[in-house]
């Protein structure tokens, strides 16, 4: 592969399932985001972005590509599995409610297919982290068996002798021919370019709106218990760790790629942004509702060597909240829904 693994750390297990799911549909409606020609988006109250576009320039043509390809199931072996499969534009690129997605002849992982966007400010991806670069990223499913179980050398062939994409790929790079490189490129220029930062919460960042009285109350309370790894406004610190699922570990998450005891049961915090819209929860799509999610932060949570010393409270595992604490935390929670997102890129 010309050049794409320099530099990049990609960590595959070829067990079942044991990565998480990249896999049907959408087109871009413009409504608060700027047109596709002006991207890379980058929102103004945003950190820099990890991903700068430095060796794979960005173009409105390779943006468009990447989409193409993101949504086409040529990318699977059996050309009935895409990426967007499993990342649906109508559920901020997550499954809409499915636990564990089904790959090629609807095999099953152990994984769940987690939402993706902001996609440029990750410094790892999949739930252990087991791929630290968003050009090579993709690579991991299309070559997993129960995900797209695709080989390689066969899908740069089919590339090469499709209809249309030899002369796309041609606008793009400029080469005569399609190799893995600029397949991942265009994939990375497109992923890395699905920006969220639009909510009720940008709005109000922005001095456009005001919470009410109860979500206030309840960006209080998630200031003080969940800002620590769910930090702002980003909503997550890309760290990993063990959210007090479980006292023993049947996937042993960051622990597969590290071989570090204190990885034991850990998973990469994901970001909060358009969590209503993206159940079930967790690593393995365990809980169905963003009430128990919560629920399980306040009551839930089990001890094990590895747990999370945020998440314990007076030398007890939880975060010990009360009912209307609970309550106003969903509600603040709310606030960070991107419709115009989800309507920009969904049929």
């Amino acid at each position: 592969m010309p050049g794409i693994f320099k530099h990049i750390v990609l960590s595959i297990c070829l067990m079942p399932g044991i990565l998480a799911c990249n896999k049907k549909s959408g087109t871009t409606k413009n409504t608060v985001i700027p047109p596709v020609a002006e991207y890379p988006l980058r929102p103004a109250h945003f950190p820099p972005a990890v991903y700068q576009h430095t060796s794979n320039p960005y173009s409105a043509k390779g943006y468009e590509l990447g989409k193409r390809l993101f949504f086409d199931p040529i990318l699977s072996a059996n050309n009935t599995i895409s990426c967007g499969s499993c990342h649906k534009p109508a559920y901020a690129f997550a499954d809409g409610g499915v636990a564990l997605s089904k790959g090629v002849d609807g095999k099953t992982g152990k994984r769940h297919s987690p939402a993706i966007f902001n996609m440029a400010w990750n410094k790892s991806f999949m739930w252990d982290g087991g791929v630290n670069h968003i050009e090579i990223m993709p690579f991991a499913p299309i070559i997993n068996p129960v995900e797209m179980a695709q080989d390689m050398r066969e899908l740069i062939h089919e590339l090469n002798t499709h209809p249309a994409y030899p002369a796309m790929f041609r606008s793009v790079f400029g080469k005569d021919s399609i190799d893995d490189q600029q397949l991942f490129y265009a994939l990375a220029q497109y992923m890395s370019n699905l920006v969220s930062a639009d909510a009720k919460y940008d709005k109000i960042k922005r001095g456009e709106t005001t919470f009410s009285a109860e979500e206030m109350e309840g960006y209080r309370l998630f200031q003080t218990h969940c800002n620590a790894c769910h930090t702002e406004p980003l909503f997550t610190d890309n760290s990993f760790r063990n959210n007090g699922l479980d006292k023993t570990f049947s996937d042993s998450g960051r622990y597969r790629i590290s071989q570090r005891a204190e990885d034991m049961g850990t998973f990469k915090v994901p970001t909060l942004r358009n969590v209503a819209l993206t159940p079930p929860y967790m690593h393995d799509g365990r809980i169905k509702t963003l009430t128990d999610v919560v629920e399980h932060y306040a009551t839930g949570v089990q001890p094990s060597a590895t747990l999370s010393p945020l998440l314990i409270k007076n030398g007890n595992p939880g975060l010990q909240l009360n009912d209307t604490e609970k309550q106003r935390i969903i509600q603040f929670l709310y606030t960070l829904t991107d419709s115009s997102f989800v309507a920009q890129h969904t049929h």
